[in-house]
């Protein structure tokens, strides 16, 4: 065990189910917990299990009237409101609702709490993430919003600059409305175009409220991206904005939900590039905030394919021991797959694409592409605001 990096798990959480037929399958959480004890990653790492969030953890986000409307709904589903949100096709109520999203959420708070105060280098949650809640309202399958409950968390216990990076297919709006008007957070989402998915929202000229011009940074990305440019454009926006920001902490979003296999969203990048920005996302760390790095999971709906190696994945880079994407899947794991879910399971850590490459944005742009474009749309929108050059 590295003693420098904590996963944090309480089997508890995979009661965040919103019904059979919901495509946020918590299955997904279990066969990733699974996958990373059948590769000998849980021996890498300290496994914890935080406490729920309390209800004054939750208020640094949450208004107290959608808290007690979370509640009512979880100890009566019937009864929830749909004014905030509950009891909706993307939200439906469930019985505990409330004891499982505060517990997730206090997951991402200990993960926070646990990096600041020096007692893990790196902490992961690949439950959290649930990006979209806002501070009155459940939102795109996203009860309570623990990465901003993370932040919020790093922001009371002192901390002066906090970057977010969200590369979840969908734009991290709970997150960038959390914190708009709070120029400490640096809040950065790469996303699938707001014309073509949910939640219609992530647009370049989101760059923050008057006193927090620059705060927040938006990349959309045509629909059917792909490796190479899903790279490019990660790395034409994101390093140079960390190295400018200098975060003291650095909070990552990694959904899953940008894989060609996705049911619900349109970009087509491999776990193997996945892979790849997460590598970047923990060298960012290391290289602009003393190696402090909280990680959460979020989307990803392909259940069984895709989130529980991608989630693997990210728990041995934080672990520092990373998975060689050529690695076989052991077969126990894969007899597990089969005998929880009826589907077929991967059987090697790699989607065959291994190393990705990409073109570095200094070497030159096409103006009349349309990848070139929403990064040049980004970069001018964003950059000059914070003294960048676009």
């Amino acid at each position: 065990m590295s003693g420098r990096t904590q996963l944090m798990w309480d089997e508890a959480v995979t009661g965040y189910d919103f019904g059979r037929d919901h495509p946020m399958d918590p299955v997904r959480l279990a066969l990733t917990r699974s996958l990373v004890g059948a590769l000998g990653l849980d021996r890498e790492v300290r496994v914890v299990a935080a406490k729920a969030a309390g209800v004054s953890t939750l208020r640094l986000v949450h208004r107290e009237d959608y808290i007690e409307a979370v509640r009512a709904a979880s100890a009566d589903p019937a009864a929830a409101d749909q004014a905030y949100g509950l009891g909706t096709v993307d939200d439906p109520a469930f019985a505990g609702m409330h004891e499982v999203s505060a517990l997730i959420a206090g997951q991402s708070v200990g993960a926070a709490e646990a990096v600041w105060r020096g007692e893990a280098l790196h902490a992961v949650n690949f439950a959290g993430g649930l990006h979209h809640a806002m501070p009155g309202a459940a939102s795109g399958f996203c009860v309570y919003n623990d990465a901003s409950l993370a932040i919020a968390r790093l922001l009371e216990l002192g901390a002066e600059r906090v970057a977010y990076i969200d590369v979840d297919v969908h734009h991290g709006d709970g997150v960038q409305a959390a914190f708009w008007e709070d120029p400490r957070v640096l809040t950065v989402s790469l996303h699938e175009h707001p014309r073509t998915l949910f939640p219609q929202t992530g647009w370049p000229e989101e760059t923050g409220a008057a006193g927090a011009e620059g705060s927040a940074v938006n990349v959309a990305l045509p629909a059917g991206t792909a490796d190479a440019g899903w790279l490019r454009a990660f790395h034409s926006v994101v390093p140079e904005l960390i190295a400018d920001f200098r975060p003291q902490v650095l909070v990552t979003q990694h959904g899953a939900d940008t894989h060609f296999e996705d049911p619900l969203a349109h970009l087509a990048v491999s776990l193997d590039a996945q892979r790849a920005v997460q590598v970047a996302c923990h060298e960012l760390a290391h290289e602009h905030a003393d190696g402090r790095w909280v990680a959460l999971g979020g989307g990803g709906y392909a259940v069984v394919e895709v989130v529980p190696r991608s989630w693997t994945h990210l728990v041995g880079i934080a672990a520092e021991r990373p998975v060689d994407p050529a690695t076989m899947i052991p077969e126990g794991w894969r007899q597990e797959v089969y005998a929880r879910t009826r589907q077929p399971a991967p059987r090697r850590m790699s989607d065959g694409r291994w190393p990705v490459s990409w073109a570095a944005w200094d070497e030159g742009y096409d103006p009349a592409d349309r990848l070139d474009q929403a990064i040049l749309a980004t970069r001018r929108a964003a950059f000059p605001l914070r003294g960048l050059l676009p």
